[in-house]
């Protein structure tokens, strides 16, 4: 049994109570290593840079390719949204109303509905990226209303911090995506939160995806 697939096979038994989507994150691997996790049976993957991971992708056998699915969860810088556009099933890190704009914007450029998630930095680290809570609020009905984006659910990037605090952070993720469906009566459906450090408590609080880096992969 190799690495990833003995890997797989634990994180997965860790997982059954729950069922959320596993997004290997590839982004410190390459193509090889994305290629057997998805022999291992993975489809979701997840990179951080737009340039590296389209570079990474036009190398992958055309099967890997057209049965995949390709996360952006890193930073999108706004000279890079013409590239990540269409190239990502799902971009995970969304995190102002300008930068929705120009997705939309682009999307419709392309005649495609780019599918995302709103990115909230709810720890309110100075170094992240994200909407803070408030902001999120007031900006929400704006973005649910551009027409090239489909605002599928919430994202966050957790701090290295003691389990009561990862707790209180990811539950309030979990709350704020109750009170916006409330607030909007508009669904959503995806709650992206936990990585290999903090997937078990993320679990707990209803994420729905979690990003898998160096848990599969050492």
């Amino acid at each position: 049994m190799n690495t990833v697939e003995y890997n797989l096979s634990e994180l997965r038994k860790e997982i059954v109570p729950y069922k959320p989507r596993i997004i290997a994150v590839t982004k410190y691997f390459d193509e090889t290593k994305l290629v057997e996790a998805y022999n291992d049976g993975l489809r979701d993957f997840g990179e951080n840079r737009v340039q590296d991971a389209l570079n990474k992708i036009s190398r992958l056998p055309e099967d890997v390719k057209q049965n995949s699915r390709f996360h952006l969860i890193g930073h999108l810088q706004s000279n890079k949204v013409k590239k990540a556009v269409g190239n990502f099933d799902l971009i995970q890190s969304v995190d102002s109303l300008k930068l929705a704009q120009m997705i939309s914007q682009e999307a419709n450029r392309q005649g495609i509905v780019q599918k995302v998630l709103l990115q909230v930095n709810n720890a309110k680290e100075e170094a992240k990226s994200g909407f803070d809570v408030d902001e999120l609020k007031r900006d929400f009905s704006q973005i649910i209303s551009l027409d090239g984006i489909r605002v599928d659910g919430l994202m966050n990037i957790a701090p290295i911090a003691p389990e009561e605090e990862l707790h209180r952070l990811f539950e309030e993720m979990r709350e704020l995506k109750k009170q916006l469906e409330k607030d909007f009566s508009f669904e959503l459906k995806e709650l992206s939160m936990g990585m290999s450090g903090d997937y078990k408590i993320a679990l707990e609080h209803g994420s729905t995806m979690i990003r898998i880096g160096r848990k599969l992969f050492l």
